[in-house]
Formats: structure tokens, sequence, C-alpha cells
């Protein structure tokens, strides 16, 4: 596993838009049917806006109607971390970067095979890199 990254706040707003910002280091959720990935079909690796860490690979990739891009796994198991999210009354599992702690999304239980995983992300907080 890489190192941790750790950047103070004025670093990461320096380096970051003000909506990835707020999605990525505040926690917060752009709009449904809104992020640049929810519908794109192109070839490539995810990887975290703030650090650069691989993610998800679009073969993983699915639309689920939530959104949001959807993924059913990450590229390495590592690579996300989970934290129970108790905000706004729900009880949900949060999708963190594992190198930054960047708020990915959340991960939900309703996925398709293999493994039955919803991963869903905000486009602000995803960086596509394109196969070449």
């Amino acid at each position: 596993m890489n190192e941790k990254i750790r950047k103070s706040d004025a670093e990461w707003r320096a380096q970051l838009s003000p909506e990835e910002y707020h999605v990525a280091r505040e926690a917060g959720t752009e709009r449904p049917f809104t992020g640049r990935y929810h519908d794109t079909k192109t070839r490539g690796t995810y990887k975290c806006v703030c650090c650069g860490q691989e993610l998800f690979s679009s073969e993983t990739k699915y639309e689920s109607g939530s959104g949001w891009p959807s993924f059913w796994a990450p590229l390495d198991e590592g690579a996300v971390a989970t934290n129970v999210d108790r905000s706004h009354g729900m009880v949900r599992t949060e999708a963190l970067c594992s190198r930054c702690d960047a708020h990915l999304g959340h991960v939900f239980e309703d996925g398709p095979e293999p493994t039955g995983h919803r991963f869903c992300m905000n486009s602000a907080s995803l960086k596509l890199e394109p196969e070449t």
C-alpha cells in the first residue's frame, strides 16, 4: 500500500476545484445525473482526484440507474477504505481513498454479480485516465 498523503486544507483547496474540494474533502455529494462520469463509456482507469491512486477500472463500471458512476469492485481491495457513515439520519458505508482519505461515495449491497456490491461514486472525486 502507498504511504498516506496528508495536506493542509489550504493545500487541498489550491489543488482542487471548489466542487472537488467540497465532495472529496468535506464528504459532499454531487447531484445525481450531473457528474462528468455518470454515463461515460470511455475505457480506462478511474483515479483519485486528490492523490492519483488507481481506484476503479472501466471493466467493472456498470449502469446502476442511480445517477452516479457505479462499479462492482475496486481495482484492488486495498485502494478503497470504508467507514460507517451515520449522517443524514441513515447508516451507510462510506468509501474513501485509502491513500489520502478522500470521500469517494458509498458502497451498497445491491450490485451485480460477482460481488453484489455497488460502489456508488461521485464523479468529482474521480479522474478518468483513458486507455491509450
